[in-house]
């Protein structure tokens, strides 16, 4: 299985925020009776392109949130944010375990349409406009996990271009060309209405019949 390589970042460079997505109760039965922990899994991120995730395990809950935040740290990962419109550059499905999550390229104004884990992975990001389906498990950490390598497989259409040889025109998706096919056609009719126009021009053919009234 070929996993996909972490790009270095520089942490301390960045302003991270970090936003807890769960918290769960663990309780261990050994000899003695019961021992309670949590455990915490947190996202991070600046809002510009940057997000990660990490979970911590404490016996107090500031303590697994203090720990959740460190692991973020180090999985901190780079998203390409579109400059139009603050969305991806193409549609993609990420999958982790029994988890799936469909991210959707969205027009301005939309927002984030996406709920509870996915939700926090994307805010996080910084993206604002983006339509989002999870597919399998509803589980957090699944969920999370499905979420970042979504956003791992996607591709700036300068690099996909570069890689096929070919120009970025030819990478822009289908729902652009059609808005710009749907922008051609229009002028095109305009120019032709003009050379149809001297046809009601051949009307004086009934000026005989008005001739009996002198």
């Amino acid at each position: 299985m070929n996993k996909t390589p972490y790009e270095k970042i520089d942490v301390g460079s960045l302003e991270l925020k970090d936003q807890v997505v769960s918290i769960n109760r663990v309780t261990k039965v050994v000899k003695g009776g019961k021992n309670l922990s949590f455990s915490a899994l947190v996202v991070v991120g600046d809002s510009a392109g940057h997000v990660g995730y990490g979970m911590g395990k404490a016996r107090e809950v500031s303590s697994a949130i203090k720990k959740g935040v460190e692991a973020a740290k180090k999985n901190i990962v780079r998203v390409p944010i579109t400059d139009k419109g603050s969305t991806i550059p193409h549609t993609v499905t990420g999958r982790y375990g029994s988890g799936a999550v469909l991210l959707k390229p969205a027009s301005e104004g939309t927002g984030v349409i996406a709920g509870g884990a996915v939700r926090a992975v994307i805010t996080a990001a910084g993206i604002q406009n983006i339509l989002t389906k999870s597919l399998g498990s509803t589980t957090a950490h699944n969920v999370v996990k499905a979420t970042v390598d979504a956003l791992l497989r996607l591709k700036r259409p300068e690099r996909v271009a570069r890689l096929r040889g070919k120009d970025v025109a030819d990478i822009i998706p289908l729902d652009e060309k059609r808005k710009k096919a749907e922008a051609v056609v229009p002028t095109a009719a305009s120019e032709a209405a003009p050379a149809e126009s001297p046809a009601p021009e051949s009307t004086p053919a009934e000026a005989p019949a008005a001739a009996p009234e002198g």
